[in-house]
């Protein structure tokens, strides 16, 4: 039985080490390989190290906002999709969020299952996008 990640490619971008272990775990557990990064500049090195398919990142972050990381890992053909994880509820920042590229905008605290479902839901677009 496939997993719903299934040899994806994804980037975990958090500064709390918990939030981003466990969504690294719930990842790899759906059949996913999954790198991560603590810090804004870190995130933009691992992305560019090797494009993944999907960025789960937040949007305070030490170094580089979550912001100036999108401005670095989007606006070409390959770019990633993008969900990004906040603690801020505002609707300015998720207005502007999606305005950059981001594909899906949670709140923390997410529930892990959402954040699969959604992440499956992409990255399936990403490949049917790619063998149509």
């Amino acid at each position: 039985m496939s997993k719903r990640l299934d040899r994806a490619e994804i980037v975990v971008v958090d500064d709390d080490p918990d939030v981003r272990e466990a969504v690294a775990l719930a990842f790899a557990a759906e059949g996913a390989s999954v790198r991560t990064a603590g810090d804004g500049h870190e995130a933009v090195r691992v992305c560019h190290e090797r494009t993944p398919q999907l960025v789960v990142l937040d949007m305070m972050l030490p170094g580089r906002s979550g912001y100036l990381v999108l401005e670095k890992i989007m606006g070409n053909a390959e770019s990633p999709s993008v969900i990004m994880l906040t603690a801020n509820e505002g609707k300015r920042h998720m207005a502007y969020a999606l305005s950059l590229g981001v594909d899906e905008f949670f709140v923390k605290p997410a529930p892990l299952e959402d954040l699969i479902l959604s992440a499956a839901r992409l990255i399936g677009a990403r490949r049917a996008d790619a063998g149509a």
